[in-house]
């Protein structure tokens, strides 16, 4: 099921460009904040109904060009290696996120990427609807919690509450690789 949810973060987006509208655009005319547009396209929330009818209406987007349909079947997930979706992210420049799962629990969605952190990469602080987990692949990053700044090396394990600001920097040699899982509260409004 949140497979279906994040395609329709990734449709919303994909309409938004292609009617070269701003987040400020489409929050004007669906009377929904630009900042709640913004984090379920960069499936960082999950919409509820009718915050996402009336974004759909203020795109004019069909509930019948929405693709419904689940990737997920049977009892668990395989997930092979090199497979995964790359994200594209605005608000994360010089990271790469690449999605290799997602399902609900209960009222949360989990969701699972591996992000890639460039040298010199930097992320200002935001804040997301969701409980975070960071474990270091490879390399190192620094990740800001509030004002505290936390060095996370390889083999360390970061988990926090996710509505408290937080960034992430690498000002070393070598691309960092994370895992994230991202256990995402639902949305109501």
């Amino acid at each position: 099921m949140d497979d279906i949810l994040m395609s329709i973060g990734r449709h919303l987006k994909k309409a938004r460009q292609k009617r070269d509208l701003t987040l400020q655009q489409v929050a004007k005319r669906s009377g929904v904040s630009a900042g709640l547009i913004s984090k379920i396209e960069n499936l960082r929330t999950t919409p509820s109904l009718p915050v996402l009818l009336k974004i759909m209406q203020t795109l004019s987007i069909d509930l019948s060009e929405l693709d419904l349909s689940s990737n997920q079947q049977g009892d668990y997930i395989l997930v092979k290696s090199g497979e995964g979706a790359i994200e594209e992210r605005e608000d994360s420049p010089g990271l790469e996120y690449k999605h290799l799962f997602s399902t609900t629990i209960t009222d949360h969605n989990l969701r699972v990427y591996t992000i890639c952190v460039s040298k010199g990469a930097y992320r200002k602080p935001i804040s997301t609807e969701a409980t975070e987990m960071v474990y270091v692949l490879s390399g190192k990053v620094n990740y800001q919690l509030r004002k505290d700044n936390v060095l996370l090396e390889r083999g360390d394990l970061l988990f926090f509450d996710g509505t408290i600001p937080h960034g992430v920097s690498n000002e070393y040699d070598e691309t960092a690789v994370l895992l994230k899982i991202y256990l995402i509260h639902q949305y109501k409004e």
